[in-house]
């Protein structure tokens, strides 16, 4: 039986997943065999997605940003996901490199998918950043980032940009591993209890 989950993944997707990812073939194989449980047709819909996400954050209202989520992972747009899509979404956010990472968060916040960031677009996954956190959390907030605004506008200073410039990937990637706080500000960590 284990030999027909191999070949039920393709070894072109299974050899390319193992090279882009940290993946084992045997996790590979086992990620797969679920996925295709949950998913018979083969590929995962937003809303199955934003299931998903909120088995993660049960305390909170993650659909807002698991929408952008899913936007910054369907590299095709075609409105799903589909088992290549869904194990590098999984690597990049958990076991991806740093560059890596902040190449994934810098399409995140390209809500527009234009190559650019603005400060409105910052403020955008910013409000879908504080849905993910639980109520009483948010009043442990620092002052100059308890809002989504005062969040955004910290976390737009780090680049040392106008409110009405552009910011380009190269300058987002160094920004954020140039500055503590910023890598802090573009997610959401839980606070330890």
């Amino acid at each position: 039986m284990g030999n027909a989950t191999s070949s039920a993944i393709s070894k072109e997707i299974l050899e390319d997943l193992k090279l882009t990812t940290k993946f084992t073939e045997q996790e590979i194989s086992q990620w797969y065999e679920n996925f295709q449980k949950q998913c018979p047709s083969g590929r995962i819909s937003p809303g199955e997605f934003e299931e998903i996400y909120a088995r993660f954050f049960p305390d909170s209202d993650p659909k807002s940003y698991a929408r952008h989520v899913f936007r910054s992972f369907d590299t095709n747009d075609d409105g799903t996901l589909d088992f290549k899509e869904y194990i590098i979404a999984l690597h990049m956010t958990s076991t991806g490199r740093t560059t890596r990472k902040l190449e994934w968060a810098f399409s995140l916040f390209d809500v527009d998918k234009n190559g650019y960031i603005t400060k409105a677009e910052v403020k955008e996954i910013c409000q879908a950043l504080f849905k993910l956190i639980p109520k009483e959390d948010l009043s442990k907030l620092p002052d100059d980032e308890n809002t989504p605004e005062k969040r955004a506008t910290k976390l737009w200073g780090c680049f040392e940009k106008k409110d009405n410039d552009r910011l380009a990937e190269g300058e987002f990637i160094t920004g954020v591993i140039e500055n503590e706080n910023a890598m802090r500000l573009i997610h959401y960590e839980p606070i330890k209890h």
